[in-house]
């Protein structure tokens, strides 16, 4: 495990899937030196253009259950049956070493558990859409699941909007260009405080 010092801040963002986080993060990430991206794991098959080790480190089941049992995971969860997401230990000493803010952009589960983890050194944002409707609009330009797999993100959109409340900080993703604003507003003030 690491060292957590005061001076060790963390920010977590989540939110149900196409509701814009990783939009979100990405802008944070230009336009906030501070901030260092903690890259997750998982065992699902990389998009179309992302790359293994800077959208996610991909990699097969039986690794990632391996790196469990080693304890090399700040967090894990099975988020659909066969596909794991994780946060690795090394993601966030790596970033502390070179003086960074780590940014999580993760599942509203896993947001949650390195909340409790950190306690005050984390910030953690729940980003929403403005309705289940705009979400699967969005979900579906994004072209990048069939039918049923849109009726899964949808449904698991709707249990985890219950656990909004449960964070820090609530943003809604109406307008993209105010929410940007804001978000920075936000993580300027808790890197300041």
């Amino acid at each position: 495990m690491f060292l957590c010092s005061a001076l060790n801040k963390v920010i977590i963002f989540s939110a149900p899937s196409g509701s814009g986080k990783t939009t979100v993060v990405n802008h944070l990430l230009k336009t906030i030196p501070e901030l260092g991206f903690s890259v997750s794991a998982t065992t699902r098959k990389p998009r179309e253009n992302e790359v293994d080790g800077r959208e996610y480190h991909f990699l097969e089941v039986a690794d990632f259950e391996n790196k469990i049992e080693n304890g090399a995971f700040l967090e894990h969860e099975e988020v659909y049956k066969g596909i794991f997401y994780g946060t690795l230990n090394s993601e966030i000493e790596r970033l502390w070493s070179e003086g960074k803010t780590v940014v999580f952009d993760v599942d509203v589960v896993g947001g949650l558990n390195i909340k409790k983890k950190f306690g005050e050194q984390a910030l953690s944002v729940f980003l929403r859409p403005p309705s289940i409707d705009i979400l699967m609009e969005r979900l579906r330009k994004r072209s990048t699941e069939v039918e049923h797999q849109l009726q899964m993100r949808i449904e698991k959109a709707q249990f985890e909007l219950q656990f909004e409340q449960q964070y820090d900080k609530v943003l809604i993703n109406d307008k993209l260009e105010d929410t940007l604003l804001k978000a920075e507003e936000i993580v300027r003030n808790f890197i300041a405080s």
